[in-house]
């Protein structure tokens, strides 16, 4: 387990750099000028000069990376639009990005695990084809319109849930089940679909003969073997939900990671964007290397494959 943990830390420092460079390259070819956005539309030429040398917009493009690079490392890396260090705004957003994909997850995981077991006891039978409508509906489901009519129905008629904005406990409800919703979708497939290969297998078919209890046999001795697949698709979903929330973010007006990034590539403030996109890059190799970890503990048979 020790070397998959250090292969994985070590797949960060390539992961960064390249992200990085990347995102770096792709930020000064959006046609726009930060420096004149900054400025103002009043603004002389002598004005938009002074900030491109403020912020070392006029030095050629290898030497604003390294540039970058060494703010990054040194913690003094500032926003052209708001001037204040970048880690102190993002880390903010990014909790609340994750908090938002913790939640969301969390439903996707109550909601989705029991109805894909359910599904699969049932296959074929008339449990199963509503659940399978179910999940056709969830993975179908613009996010951002199901997000709507949350909104109407619980905040505008019901009057029992705030409709956006970050107000205390009530306000992550609908953005998550929203976005936890859509999730569920995969997660009912894959359950079912991992429990009905392993309810077909020979040890299961053996207990079935000699009498155990068709509870404990999936509960205990299935799910147990199916878990592998629904965890690493929960671990994907999870790393997605943390750059992919942007519509969620945006409809209920939720303080997130991918709003901020959305609102910066507008004004061209190319720190904010770079740091953010490679914080949600490390965050997927992290959640990446979680699952991992959790693989092993469920069967431990992976280590040794790794090592050979």
């Amino acid at each position: 387990m020790k070397r998959i943990i250090l292969r994985r830390i070590f797949l960060l420092i390539p992961v960064i750099i390249g992200v990085s460079i990347l995102i770096f390259v792709l930020m000064h070819m959006i046609p726009g000028d930060p420096a004149r956005l900054l400025a103002g539309e009043n603004a002389t030429y002598e004005d938009i000069q002074n900030i491109r040398e403020k912020y070392g917009l006029n030095e050629p493009l290898i030497n604003q990376y390294f540039l970058f690079f060494k703010n990054v490392f040194t913690g003094s890396l500032i926003s052209l639009k708001t001037e204040m260090n970048v880690f102190d705004e993002i880390i903010p957003r990014f909790l609340n990005t994750l908090q938002l994909s913790f939640f969301a997850i969390a439903f996707a995981t109550l909601f989705g695990i029991p109805l894909g077991i359910i599904a699969a006891v049932n296959e074929g039978k008339i449990f199963d084809k509503i659940i399978s409508g179910i999940y056709f509906f969830g993975v179908s489901m613009p996010v951002f319109w199901l997000g709507i009519l949350l909104m109407l129905f619980f905040s505008v008629y019901l009057n029992v849930l705030p409709a956006g904005g970050k107000m205390g406990f009530e306000s992550i409800i609908l953005p998550s089940v929203s976005l936890g919703f859509i999730i569920s979708g995969t997660v009912i497939k894959m359950t079912r679909t991992s429990m009905i290969t392993v309810l077909k297998e020979e040890h299961i078919r053996t207990m079935k003969a000699y009498g155990v209890k068709k509870r404990k046999i999936v509960y205990k001795y299935a799910l147990k073997n199916a878990l592998a697949p629904i965890i690493t698709i929960l671990g994907l979903e999870f790393g997605y939900t943390l750059g992919g929330a942007i519509l969620t973010e945006k409809v209920f007006g939720w303080p997130g990671l991918g709003r901020l990034i959305v609102d910066s590539i507008y004004y061209r403030d190319y720190p904010v964007v770079q740091v953010g996109i490679m914080v949600i890059a490390v965050s997927f190799v992290l959640v990446n290397l979680i699952v991992d970890i959790l693989q092993i503990i469920i069967n431990p048979r992976i280590a040794v494959g790794e090592n050979v």
